[in-house]
This record gives C-alpha cells, structure tokens and sequence, in this order.
C-alpha cells in the first residue's frame, strides 16, 4: 500500500498546540487510517524506515507512535518481521493481558521513589525478560549439574573464550581465556583491582567526576587521591603527565567510554597517548568500560587498552547495566602475572562467580537476540534523554548532550539551590537524583547533578523534570514557586 500522508500531517501541523509532539500527530494518523481499516487484519504496517523515509521525519519519532499503537492494543509486533494489525476481537484480551502481566510481573515493580533519577540503571520493562527465562530454562537441559558444583575462581572457560572472540571482533583486543576473569558485576572488579595493586599510601589518579563507588573502594584502600579533570575533549594530557612525574601514582582510574557521570568520550588520539604514559610512567590504568553499547550515533573509539602493548591496563568490561543486571556479570582483562594476582583476591573474596549465571549469560550472548536488544535499548533510551532534555530547556539549566551513557550531567544556576538542598525539596515531591559532590574525589561540585533518564519512562520523565524545575524554583521562605519561573504544561 502507498502510505502518503505528507499533507495530512503538515496539515496537521498548523493547528496543533505548540508542545504537542510530532510523534502524537504521526500516532492520530495511523489510527485514523485503522479506524478506515485501510489495512486488513494481521496485515503487515510499513516499516519505521520506509514511513520515516516517506513522511520525512526521523525513524525514532514513528518508533514511539508504533509503541504507543502497540501499548494501546491496536497493532501487535512480530520479532524480526516488523509491525501488523491486531484483530479487533483481540484488542480487549490484549489490553487486559497487559495489564495484568504488569500488576503481578515483579520485574516491573518500581522503587518508593515515583521519579527516580538517582540510578544509572536500565528500567526492567525495556530489558529481554522473556527470553532470559527461556535461557536459565534451557542451561539445566545443556547443563544438568550446574547447581551441583562451582565454577573456577577465573570463571567459566566456554564464556570466557566466546568473550574472547567478541572482543577480537568488537574491540580490537587480542587475548585468549587465560586472559580474562569473570568476576559478580564491575564493582568487584574495580575492588578486587585495588586490593591487589594498590597499598596504603600509594597515589591513585581518578577522574573528577567519576563513578562514585570508586572513590569510596580506593579511600578505604588508604589510596591518596588525586583528581584529573576530565572534560567534552577529554583530559588535560600536559597537564595529566606532569601529575604522573611528580607524583608517581600507582594507578589511573578512567571511564572513557560515555563517562559516569559526564557521558564524555576521550577521543581516539588521547587514547593512544594514554597507554604510552601508562608505560612511560609505569602507571597502571584501569579502565572502566561498562557503558560501551550504549550509543546513539556512531559506535566509540576502541578502548584504551587496545592501544596497550606493554600490559599497563587493566580493561574492566561490564554487562551488568544493560544486558542482564540480575546476572552481574563482568570481565577482567589482565595480562599475566598480573592474573595470578587478582586470581588470589577473587578467592578470597567469593571462590569464583556463579556458575548458573554464567551459563545463562553465555547462552544470551551467543544469540542473535542480544544484538536485536542493543538496538532496541539504544532507540528507547535515546527518547528517553530527548524527553528529559526537552523539559529541561524550560529551565536555566547547562549541560553536554551526550552521545551514549544513561545520563546527563547538569549543572545548576548560580543564584538557585545548592544540589543537596534541590534533593531536599525535591525528595518531598518523590523525585530524586545523584548530586555532584558524591561524584567528586574532593567532595565538591555542589552545583552539578547527575539526572538518569534510564530508568523511569517518558511520562514520568515529563512529570518529575517539571516538578524538580519548580522545586528549583521555590521561595526559601514561602514555598512558593515564583511566578515568572513556572514551568509551562506544568
């Protein structure tokens, strides 16, 4: 069928309210058209590419008019294959199912929290829940003694080597299993790291701002710390050499890769340079790359430690965020003897991460389904940082739109609220969220806030940034927002 509604919806256009969406004009169209049954029952929609292409707007905004037909019982989705027409005698069973699977479905039940901004997590409703059931389902019939024994302190061989062959293919890393260790989630590998390599006393170079949990692992290791700015362009090279010759530090801590909290890329150029400091200045870098799928345009740079010849880097690859957060699965990239090291902690520690997880996981990943979800995720997520970046324009508020990541860094007005006196106020509306200072190895950045737009669905995204805004907003003696400041729709 020839699907033009060019003139309809620039028709549209003129007499729509100002803040309504174009995606919202794209939905009324298509559903005028079901309404006229212009398609047959289980007919076959135009793909998102082919109806972007024809009504000249982008892909992801007739992806959320899809979704909505979808949430709203009027189309159903066939994987691989695209969008058909749900039969009209299905529609009221289809909602209802809905609605049902999401009252008793514990994987959707969210925090107290309504509007929760503080955690860099990917909401459970976008993640492949049905097929990881199948998956632990079909590990038992693979592996019928997975709960009748440990895995090795290094982890699964089988998974081990598949990660090894993805990382040739993705990340230009060259290593074989004996090179990598799988350990419960990216925090214990960062501990385990410092533990291993770094004793009291010893200068540890951390980014400023950097992944929280981070700074707490090397302070309890009695690190001293010294903070590295890291900015849109990366780092400040002269000036992070002239640290390392003067300070002589054990180690670096970076996130390079849609940085915790910034979203900030190093680029390819300071990449190499930093694994010729590494090795100039025999400083250890671990390298934190637990956000690397998620992009929105052009996949990262490689990561750091394929630059490395000397074995100065310590590539820590997490899955947790995004793939399978209740498996809490990473992996460790370390040459030897550095290995046999880590090796001993891990011991220590657990014996070894869980073997059912693994399995489970292995099966994921050596499936074409962790590709088509990766695709997905990025389009739902990418939606999700343009709805909260729409509201926060009402405001006076700056910040870098990233390219990648679960969140943006933003910094406050000079005049308004301090972040711990924002989530203050805004805590009493049920909206929270990560301010600066925890993300500072100074304790400072008191006028930063980390907001996660992974979490929570647009929605809620729409409703919590307006009323955080107006929290922002609000008198210090009467509690009431000031005028000129309300928001708008709010």
């Amino acid at each position: 069928m020839n699907f033009n509604v060019n003139s309809q919806l620039h028709s549209s256009q003129r007499s729509i309210q100002p803040r309504q969406q174009l995606f919202r004009q794209v939905y009324d169209l298509l559903l005028e058209k079901l309404a006229k049954k212009e398609w047959r029952e289980h007919e076959k929609l135009p793909s998102v590419r082919i109806l972007a292409e024809e009504l000249g707007i982008h892909r992801l905004t007739v992806l959320k008019a899809y979704q909505l037909l979808k949430e709203t019982g009027r189309i159903y989705v066939k994987e691989k294959s695209g969008y058909y027409v749900l039969p009209e005698k299905q529609r009221e069973g289809h909602i209802r199912t809905n609605v049902d699977a999401q009252r008793s479905d514990p994987s959707t039940e969210r925090p107290v929290q309504p509007h929760s901004f503080s955690q860099a997590l990917v909401d459970p409703a976008l993640l492949p829940n049905r097929y990881f059931s199948e998956y632990a389902k079909k590990v038992f019939d693979l592996y019928p003694k997975v709960l009748s024994t440990y895995s090795s302190v290094q982890g699964d061989e089988e998974l081990r080597s598949v990660l090894c062959r993805l990382f040739a293919q993705t990340h230009q890393l060259h290593l074989t299993a004996d090179d990598l260790l799988i350990t419960t989630g990216a925090q214990q590998a960062i501990d385990i790291i410092a533990r291993a390599f770094v004793q009291r006393g010893d200068v540890v170079l951390i980014e400023r701002p950097t992944y929280h949990a981070a700074i707490t692992i090397f302070e309890g290791c009695g690190a001293r710390l010294i903070p590295v700015d890291i900015h849109p362009d990366g780092y400040d090279l002269p000036h992070l050499e002239t640290l390392m010759r003067q300070h002589e530090p054990r180690m670096f801590y970076i996130n390079p890769t849609f940085h915790n909290p910034t979203g900030y890329t190093v680029p390819v150029q300071q990449r190499k340079l930093l694994a010729e400091l590494a090795e100039q200045y025999q400083c250890l870098i671990a390298e934190d790359d637990s956000f690397r799928d998620i992009y929105f345009g052009e996949a990262p740079p490689p990561p750091v430690a394929s630059y490395d010849t000397d074995g100065w880097v310590i590539y820590i690859r997490s899955f947790s965020k995004y793939a399978a957060p209740g498996l809490r699965v990473a992996a460790v990239c370390v040459q030897p003897p550095r290995m046999n090291l880590l090796l001993q902690y891990k011991y220590q520690m657990d014996n070894g991460a869980p073997l059912l997880n693994q399995k489970v996981f292995l099966l994921y990943l050596a499936s074409e389904r962790l590709t088509g979800h990766l695709e997905k995720l990025r389009i739902a997520l990418e939606i999700r940082k343009k709805a909260m970046e729409e509201e926060l324009r009402a405001a006076d508020w700056t910040w870098e739109s990233p390219q990648g990541g679960l969140s943006l860094w933003v910094r406050l007005p000079a005049e308004g609220p301090s972040a711990e006196e924002l989530l203050r106020r805004s805590a009493e509306h049920g909206i929270v969220f990560s301010p600066g200072n925890v993300h500072d190895p100074m304790r400072e950045l008191r006028d930063y806030i980390r907001l996660s737009y992974s979490f929570v669905n647009e929605a809620e995204i729409q409703v919590g940034i307006r009323r955080l805004v107006e929290s922002a907003n609000l008198s210090p003696t009467t509690g009431i927002v000031r005028s000129s400041e309300r928001i708008p729709g709010s």
